[in-house]
């Protein structure tokens, strides 16, 4: 595979992207994302080997080829199902499959897998070399820095040179500590304090892995300190979600592309385009899609009364452009007051 690109020709560098959010990062969402930026890699939700395994595939694999690159995040830790589950995300046409060693919350320690797969380097790593054996695409692992009030650095440490001795040479980690008890997921990605020290500790100490590093980044000065700090790329949670109109810049200040043509309007226009789409095709409620896009307003004018007419209830019976048309006029109405 030629380094910098996946198997379509698209980029594919960690630079820059989006992390899998469950219940957030959908294909709608994912879409949404690629239409403002072209290069950012696109995580999907986290879906456990059980489900693709034992529920219904396309409901969990289904995505428009609009979105590569794309990555399908696995929750698990048996590495023959895993290593099944890769190659469905393969058939699929995924560009990466990512092993979740991060995840805190409750339901996921019950099923064995998560933060607490931290507490098994050796396990951790025969999955990803099943994993690897099996595919073609590059498998990786987003992980923690640490389980509870345990901070020695030679904990991640040792996690991540014995994983990387399996074949896994991406690693993107959250520089915050799990604490398996006594917080809710939430509070896991708020309270253990941010520790960027140590994603750059693991790029000194294993120059040859790529280190992506995730937690609490908001903004493009927060964005390139880690950049400029050394790191080979940034994932950005929650702040892209709520503010997607950040990531129409990215393509420019982290990928060397032209600057942005894109406007607030085309992108709404693209987005109605989709949910006409998605409605023929398998019967999508409009609102179903929308959800993802309240925050394409953020910080601007008239963005409440835009939002309040996208989200209204009341609406859900009207096809997707004319409420389009709504939210606009309501925009223009708070505007002109």
């Amino acid at each position: 595979m030629k380094s910098g690109t996946d198997r379509r020709g698209n980029t594919s560098s960690w630079r820059l992207s989006v992390a899998p959010m469950l219940d957030w990062t959908d294909r709608h969402c994912r879409y949404l994302h690629r239409l403002l930026s072209r290069h950012a890699r696109l995580y999907t939700e986290m879906v456990t080997t059980g489900a693709l395994l034992h529920g219904d595939v396309t409901r969990h694999l289904l995505f428009s080829a609009e979105e590569h690159p794309v990555a399908l995040q696995l929750g698990g830790s048996e590495p023959a199902d895993l290593a099944q589950c890769a190659r469905l995300a393969e058939r699929w046409g995924y560009d990466e499959v990512n092993l979740n060693c991060g995840c805190p919350s409750e339901r996921v320690q019950r099923g064995a897998f998560g933060a607490c797969l931290m507490h098994e380097p050796q396990l951790v790593a025969d999955c990803v070399k099943a994993m690897a054996d099996a595919v073609s695409v590059p498998v990786t692992v987003k992980h923690r820095i640490g389980i509870g009030r345990d901070e020695r650095y030679a904990f991640v440490r040792d996690f991540v040179g014995t994983v990387a001795e399996a074949g896994c040479r991406v690693f993107i980690v959250h520089a915050r500590n799990a604490w398996l008890e006594g917080l809710s997921p939430k509070e896991n990605r708020e309270i253990p304090p941010l520790r960027y020290d140590v994603a750059r500790q693991l790029k000194a100490d294993f120059p040859a892995l790529t280190i992506v590093v995730n937690g609490g980044l908001d903004s493009d000065a927060a964005v390139q300190a880690q950049l400029d700090a050394g790191l080979d790329g940034v994932m950005v949670g929650r702040a892209a979600y709520h503010n997607p109109w950040w990531l129409a810049g990215w393509d420019a200040r982290y990928f060397g592309a032209a600057p942005s043509t894109l406007t607030h309007e085309a992108v709404e226009e693209a987005m109605v385009r989709y949910m006409e789409r998605e409605a023929a095709a398998h019967g999508t409620p409009w609102y179903a899609i929308a959800r993802h896009m309240l925050g394409l307003r953020h910080g601007l004018p008239g963005a409440r009364r835009w939002r309040q007419v996208w989200s209204d209830h009341r609406l859900k019976h009207l096809p997707a452009a004319e409420v389009m048309a709504l939210a606009r006029a309501a925009r223009a109405e708070t505007i002109a007051a």
